[in-house]
């Protein structure tokens, strides 16, 4: 528990094997109540591994439903165990579990109800070894998002994620992909909503292990960033009235 709220964690998992052990391992559970491994039909040993290693929330996907298919598992079981604050980390060992704490906190305090983990912030992200070409894509991309939402994000594409149990109840996160433009649909339906979102600096490694996208799908995830922004204007104008925008 952190000041009296419930605290779980959540890994949305593809062929996680060699790096869940390292990530899990860094969980404070100090303050973490549950974990929460959803494996979406991995290759590997995943979903045994997170058994063996003590998670004892672990659900797998009997057919690959995407990214935004795992998470919207992730964050109905979470908010099905109480969850007061959830944390999205990806069990890749992109990012550390060492940040928890100060996520956590902002949310547990009511300072903000969505924090994100930035990697563009400071220069963790080039230092990190991101290749070059994406990170002047998530700046480009980020730049017409703000524009487009009116917001002032640093970026948009990061994985590592807060959300207080309120904002996730009233997000109508199955009205979103299953594919990974899912992450940008729930920060437009955060924004849409109203509510804050906080950022702090991330470091972020890209080593083999770690996951990633090619050329061409990092091409067809920017122009659905850039759909999606442009469909939440529309419906601030009201010029549309997309489901995704219904709030529970």
């Amino acid at each position: 528990m952190i000041l009296g709220k419930k605290l779980v964690i959540v890994l949305p998992a593809y062929n996680a094997e060699l790096t869940l052990r390292r990530t899990y391992d860094e969980i404070p559970f100090d303050i973490v109540d549950e974990v929460v491994l959803v494996d979406d039909a991995s290759k590997d040993r995943t979903s045994d591994l997170a058994r063996e290693i003590g998670i004892n929330h672990v659900i797998r996907h009997e057919k690959n439903r995407g990214y935004g298919g795992n998470q919207k598992t992730c964050y109905a079981k979470a908010l099905s165990l109480g969850a007061d604050i959830v944390i999205m980390l990806h069990p890749d060992y992109q990012y550390t579990p060492k940040l928890i704490h100060s996520m956590a906190y902002l949310i547990a305090n009511d300072v903000y109800p969505v924090v994100l983990g930035s990697r563009i912030l400071g220069k963790g992200a080039l230092r990190g070894g991101m290749p070059m070409y994406k990170y002047i894509f998530n700046r480009c991309l980020t730049f017409a998002q703000n524009v487009l939402i009116n917001q002032k994000l640093s970026e948009y594409h990061t994985g590592y994620r807060a959300f207080s149990g309120e904002v996730l109840k009233k997000l109508n996160l199955e009205a979103n992909s299953d594919d990974f433009v899912f992450d940008n649909q729930m920060l437009s339906q955060v924004v849409y909503a109203g509510f804050e979102i906080a950022e702090i600096t991330c470091p972020t490694k890209y080593f083999e292990e770690a996951s990633s996208i090619n050329f061409r799908r990092s091409m067809k995830y920017g122009f659905g960033c850039l759909g999606v922004s442009l469909k939440h204007r529309f419906n601030k104008w009201g010029m549309m009235k997309s489901e995704m925008y219904r709030l529970s």
